[in-house]
C-alpha cells in the first residue's frame, strides 16, 4: 500500500468489496478494485485460490495444471500487474501502439513484459498446437503465414485461395469485434443494435462453421479454422463467426506458457493482489448473498430496490461490503445464492432454460520418459474420424459417442520441472456433455479412460503408454458440479451462441440487484482465460462508474509507468 501518495482524501473512508471466487476472473477484479481505492475481500470456497484453474500437486511429485493452460495476449497480464493501490489506469488505451506493432508478438526467449517478469515467467509456444488428423497427418499451427499457406498446399492445396480470403475476413472481423467492442459491456439494447449493422456487414452472425466452409473445401481445414471455440465451452456448429477473430487474437500476440504451469500465474496474481493490501480468505464457501431493500428491509418479492450488502458463509459467519461480485458460476450464483424474491430478471425459468457449455473428462498422467522419442507438442489437438456428427452428439444429444476428439497437453516437453526427474506430466482433455445428459460418470468415467489410454498407446501417440504409466487420475462433470459449483456440471459457463451474446450473455452489473456484479466466465466478453481478465476490467470500469471513483484515483497512472506510456 501507498498511503503516502494516495490522492484519496484522508478523511475519505474506503469503499469494501467482496468477491467470490478466487479463480483469474476474481483475481483480476481484485488487483484493480485495489487500484481503485477499494478495500477488497476475496472468499474461496476451496483449499487454495484458482477456481478452474487450480493446480495439483502429487505425493509422487507431478504437478498438473487441472484447467486452462493456453495462454494468450500477455498485455492482459501486463496491465495487472503494472497497477499500484489508488491508481487504476483505466482511461489508458486498451491496446496501446506497441502492443499492436508488427513485431509485437514474442516468438522466442521470455514473452512477459516489463512488470509481468517481476512475478512470473512467461515463454512462448511453437506451434500454437499440433493438431493430428484421424489418417495420421498433422497441421503445425503457428500463425506463420508461410508456414501456413506451405501445409495447407500440402494437405488441401485446392484450399489455398479460400485461405486468403478468410484471413482477409477475419482480420476484419478481429479489428471490429475485439479491437474496437472487445471491451464493450453491452447493458442495453441500444448499445447492441449499434453494432448490429456490422456485425451483418462483416457476416459475423452466421455459425462459425459455416463461416470457414465459405473458404475451405477440405474437410481438414474446416476443421483447422474452427476447432477453438471448444476451449472456451463453443460449440462450431453453433458459435457465431464473430469467434473467428480468435485465429487473429493468437496470430497478433502468440500462444504463451507460465513456467511452473498455470498455478504460477494464480499465485503470481494472489501476490500482486495481497501487495496492494487485498485480502484473500481461503476454505469460505458462500451460503448466500445477502441482499435486503434500500431502507435494510427483507426482500419479499421480485421488483422495487433491491441492494447486495454482503454474504452469509457457510460456516454462519457474515461479511458486509459495499459491493458484492460473483466469480462463481452465474447459473448457481442466481438459482442458489442470490434469493429467488430478489430476482425478477435472472429468475429460475430465465435461468434454467439457459444452454450450458458442454463437460470434460481430463485425465491426469505421468509416465517414464525411456522409451521412444515423442513426436507430440506442448498442445495437441486429436480429431476423430467425425466432427460434425460427434459435436451435435456432445452439445444436441448428449450422449457418449463410439468416438471422441481430444486436447493432449504435455507442459513438460517446455517445463521439466512438473515431473519428477526421467518423467513426464501430460493431461488429455476429452469433451462430453454436461450433466443434464444423465450419464452415471461413476460407471462411464473409468471405461471412458480406459478407451482414451488405448487409444494413445495403440495409435502410437504415446508408445507402450501402460508400461511407463506412473500415475493416473480423472476428473468428469461431477467434479465440475460438485468441487466447482457448476450448474450441470458445464465447464465453462453459458454456452457462447449468439443468443446469448453480447447484450444477451449474463451483464456484469447485475440486473436485479444493485452493487451486484459478476466477472469472469459467465459474465460478458465470455469464457478463456483473456475473455476473463478482460471482464474483469469491464466489470471495473462499470463499478468506478457506479460509484463516483474520483478521475484522480480512476485513471491515475503510477509514477513509474509515465514514461513507458507517453512512450506509447
Amino acid at each position: 500500500m501507498m498511503p503516502d501518495s494516495s490522492p484519496l482524501p484522508a478523511s475519505s473512508r474506503r469503499k469494501t468489496a467482496l468477491i467470490v471466487g478466487a479463480g483469474i476472473g476474481g483475481l483480476s477484479l481484485g488487483i484493480r478494485l485495489q487500484s481503485l481505492g477499494f478495500d477488497t475481500t476475496i472468499v474461496e470456497r476451496l483449499d487454495q485460490p484458482g477456481g478452474r484453474a487450480y493446480q495439483k500437486r502429487t505425493a509422487d511429485g507431478y504437478v498438473f495444471d487441472m484447467g486452462p493452460t493456453v495462454i494468450t495476449v500477455p498485455h492482459f497480464i501486463e496491465e495487472l500487474f503494472a497497477l499500484e493501490r489508488d491508481r487504476g489506469m483505466l482511461a489508458e488505451p486498451d491496446y496501446p501502439a506497441s502492443v499492436l506493432a508488427p513485431d509485437a508478438r514474442v516468438r522466442e526467449g521470455e514473452s512477459g513484459g516489463e512488470r509481468t517478469r517481476d512475478y512470473v515467467k512467461l515463454v512462448p509456444i511453437l506451434p500454437f498446437y499440433r493438431i493430428y488428423f484421424d489418417d495420421g497427418t498433422y497441421f503445425d499451427y503457428d500463425g506463420d503465414p508461410v508456414s501456413t499457406r506451405r501445409q495447407i498446399a500440402d494437405l488441401a492445396p485446392e484450399d489455398l485461395a479460400g485461405y486468403e480470403r478468410f484471413h482477409a475476413d477475419a482480420q476484419a472481423i478481429f479489428e471490429r469485434g475485439f479491437l474496437e467492442l472487445g471491451y464493450t459491456h453491452f447493458g442495453d439494447m441500444p448499445t447492441m443494435l449499434r453494432v448490429v449493422p456490422d456485425l451483418m456487414r462483416l457476416d459475423a452472425v452466421r455459425t462459425l462453421f459455416s463461416f470457414t466452409s465459405k473458404y475451405f473445401q477440405n474437410p481438414k481445414m474446416r476443421q483447422v479454422f474452427s476447432f477453438e471455440t471448444l476451449l472456451v465451452g463453443g460449440n462450431p456448429l453453433s458459435v457465431p463467426a464473430i469467434y473467428a477473430m480468435i485465429h487473429f487474437v493468437e496470430k497478433t500476440w502468440g500462444i504463451h506458457y507460465a513456467m511452473g504451469g498455470t498455478g504460477a500465474l494464480v499465485d503470481a496474481f494472489v501476490r500482486k493482489f495481497e501487495e496492494l493490501g487485498g485480502t484473500l480468505r481461503l476454505n469460505a464457501g458462500v451460503q448466500e448473498i445477502l441482499v435486503t431493500d434500500d431502507r435494510g428491509r427483507p426482500v419479499r418479492r421480485p421488483g422495487g430496490k433491491r441492494v447486495a450488502r454482503g454474504l452469509r458463509l457457510e460456516s454462519g459467519e457474515e461479511l458486509h461490503a459495499d459491493i458484492v461480485v460473483s466469480n462463481g458460476d452465474w447459473a448457481n450464483t442466481y438459482l442458489k445464492r442470490v434469493p429467488a424474491a430478489a430476482r425478477l430478471v435472472n429468475s429460475d425459468v430465465r435461468v434454467k432454460a439457459a444452454r450450458q457449455s458442454m463437460s470434460l473428462l481430463v485425465i491426469y498422467f505421468g509416465f517414464r520418459r525411456e522409451g521412444p522419442e515423442l513426436n507430440l507438442r506442448h498442445h495437441n489437438i486429436i480429431l476423430g474420424p467425425r466432427y460434425e456428427e460427434l459435436l451435435t452428439e456432445i452439445f444436441g444429444k448428449k450422449v457418449l459417442g463410439r468416438d471422441f476428439s481430444q486436447y493432449l497437453h504435455v507442459p513438460t516437453l517446455t517445463d521439466p520441472t512438473l515431473a519428477p526427474e526421467g518423467h513426464h506430466a501430460a493431461y488429455t482433455l476429452v469433451p462430453v456433455p454436461h450433466n443434464a445428459s444423465g450419464l452415471d460418470w461413476t460407471v462411464e468415467g473409468p471405461k471412458l479412460v480406459e478407451r482414451v489410454y488405448d487409444f494413445l498407446e495403440d495409435r502410437g501417440y504415446i508408445p507402450n503408454l501402460r508400461e511407463r504409466l506412473t500415475h493416473s487420475e480423472f476428473i468428469t462433470p461431477d467434479y465440475f458440479e460438485g468441487t466447482l459449483d457448476s450448474y450441470l456440471g458445464n465447464a465453462f459457463g453459458p454456452e457462447p451462441i449468439l443468443a446469448q451474446s453480447a447484450y444477451f450473455r449474463p451483464h456484469n452489473r447485475s440486473e436485479d440487484v444493485r452493487n451486484l456484479y459478476m466477472v469472469g466466465a459467465g459474465a460478458q466478453p465470455g469464457g478463456g482465460t483473456p475473455s476473463v481478465m478482460m471482464s474483469a476490467k469491464m466489470t471495473a470500469r462499470l463499478i468506478a462508474q457506479d460509484f463516483g471513483i474520483h478521475p484522480s484515483v480512476r485513471d491515475g497512472v503510477p509514477e513509474r509507468n509515465t514514461a513507458d506510456l507517453a512512450a506509447d
